[in-house]
């Protein structure tokens, strides 16, 4: 039997690109190990062209951010026939938006912190500024600002007061178009990591960052953060976390794979903040640490990965 041709999709012009090489190298070597005919592509404008040439079995998408998580290489890997790993494309597009999704745990009575969101237009036409006080006194300070299509808490502000709002929002929109003001939750990090055909959870990691929060930097450098795996919590918090987690997973319709981010605050009460559906697969990436706590092998989660895609 000849071996099966993988097309690990990596870098592309996100700003998430460096994580993505760094995921989709450790990944090719991992099939290359385990004997399939793995190979590389750094996305660019050639990406069909390159596939057509190829013609894989399977695309292994390691591609973090725009054009990775969005639906957008999902839906080209669609036209060509191409069977892929994780999510396709309405997941993608729907945990991609913060926003969006967070309508979508609300509608399911999914616990997430109170929030508000308006785009650009809003902001510079309509007059959103003038609605900074109410959205503090409603949610509260601090205030957690976060452009809705962007990973890694790339440009995610915290405004502790009133004052410091337009300028958060500013730099949220020189990520994206929408904006996502959230309710800022005193807690501990969690995040549980989902595989499967059948999706289940690995055991819950905990981050404890160095910093103000769980930002890129302590996300991707060595020593910015301590992990606890499997997270210090009493049964029933845990269990309660992993339910959570799979009722959020499986209301945005997700499969294959993901990480589910979560804060349990100081009255041991569990808040969804969003889904990545294509987590890193760093050094210090949170799932390949959940999937060594359950005793599965960085090469072996990979290949599950893909037998789900197969």
């Amino acid at each position: 039997m000849s071996k099966q041709k993988i097309a690990v999709l990596k870098g592309g012009r996100s700003l998430e690109r460096n994580i993505s090489l760094k995921s989709g190298a450790r990944v090719e070597k991992a099939l290359n190990e385990l004997g399939y005919q793995a190979e590389g592509i750094d996305v660019d404008a050639r990406l069909v062209k390159r596939l057509e040439e190829m013609k894989p079995d399977a695309a292994f998408i390691a591609m973090h951010g725009k054009s990775g998580e969005d639906g957008t290489v999902q839906e080209l890997l669609d036209i060509l026939g191409i069977p892929y790993t994780g999510s396709d494309v309405l997941p993608s597009i729907r945990c991609m938006d913060k926003v969006l999704s967070k309508h979508i745990f609300v509608a399911d009575q999914i616990p997430t912190p109170r929030f508000y969101a308006f785009n650009r237009d809003a902001f510079q036409e309509l007059g959103a500024v003038d609605t900074m006080p109410i959205i503090a006194r409603e949610l509260g300070l601090p205030i957690v600002v976060k452009p809705s299509g962007q990973g890694s808490a790339l440009g995610v502000r915290f405004a502790h007061a009133v004052e410091q709002l337009p300028a958060a929002l500013i730099s949220a929109f020189s990520f994206d178009n929408k904006v996502l003001l959230e309710k800022y939750i005193k807690g501990r990090e969690l995040a549980v990591s989902i595989i499967g055909k059948k999706p289940r959870a690995l055991p819950i990691v905990e981050a404890i960052p160095k910093t103000e929060f769980f930002d890129f930097e302590a996300r991707y450098t060595m020593g910015k953060a301590d992990y606890v795996v499997p997270a210090e919590l009493p049964a029933d918090v845990a269990a309660r976390a992993v339910e959570i987690s799979l009722k959020a997973f499986n209301s945005l319709q997700c499969s294959g794979f993901g990480r589910v981010d979560l804060i349990l605050d100081e009255n041991s009460s569990l808040w969804c903040l969003e889904i990545n559906t294509i987590p890193g697969f760093t050094e210090t990436s949170l799932m390949p640490m959940a999937a060594q706590a359950a005793g599965l092998g960085f090469n072996e989660m990979v290949e599950e990965i893909l037998k789900a895609a197969l």
